[in-house]
C-alpha cells in the first residue's frame, strides 16, 4: 500500500500568509483621496488653457493608484494579480492609443455646415 500521510503533512505546514494593513494607513490613503479631490475641484476653477486636461488627468491617475495599490491590495498580492494589472494598464494604452491614432488623423471642418444645408441639396431635386 502507498503511504500518503507525507502527501497530506506537506499540505498541512502550507500556511496562508494574509498581509493585514493598519488601519492608519488607510485612513492616510482616504485622506490624501479627499486632498486630491479638493485639489480637483480647484483646479477647475483655474484656467490654465490646453493644460487643465493634462493636470485633470495626472490626478485622477493619482487618486486611481492609491485606490489600485492600497485599497485592492494589489501592493501586497504578487503572481496572476499583476499580471492582470499590467494587462489591463496595457489594454487601457491600446485602447486610448487607437482612439486618438483615428482622432488626430481626421481632416475636420471648423465650421461644418448645419444639418438641414448639408442635406437639402442633396434632395433638392425631389422638394421641387
Amino acid at each position: 500500500m502507498s503511504d500518503s500521510t507525507g502527501h497530506h503533512a506537506s499540505h498541512a505546514t502550507h500556511e496562508v500568509h494574509e498581509h493585514i494593513v493598519p488601519v492608519s494607513t488607510y485612513v492616510t490613503i482616504f485622506v490624501s483621496l479627499l486632498i486630491l479631490t479638493a485639489l480637483t475641484t480647484g483646479m477647475a476653477w483655474v484656467d490654465m488653457g490646453r493644460w487643465n486636461l493634462v493636470v485633470a488627468l495626472v490626478i485622477a491617475v493619482c487618486k486611481a493608484l492609491l485606490v489600485v495599490l492600497f485599497f485592492m491590495h494589489v501592493k501586497y498580492n504578487k503572481g496572476l494579480s499583476r499580471i492582470a494589472l499590467v494587462a489591463a494598464v496595457f489594454w487601457l494604452g491600446l485602447l486610448i492609443t487607437f482612439t486618438l491614432s483615428d482622432e488626430l488623423t481626421r481632416h475636420w471642418e471648423i465650421n461644418p455646415l448645419p444639418w438641414a444645408g448639408a442635406i437639402l441639396p442633396m434632395f433638392r431635386h425631389l422638394i421641387f
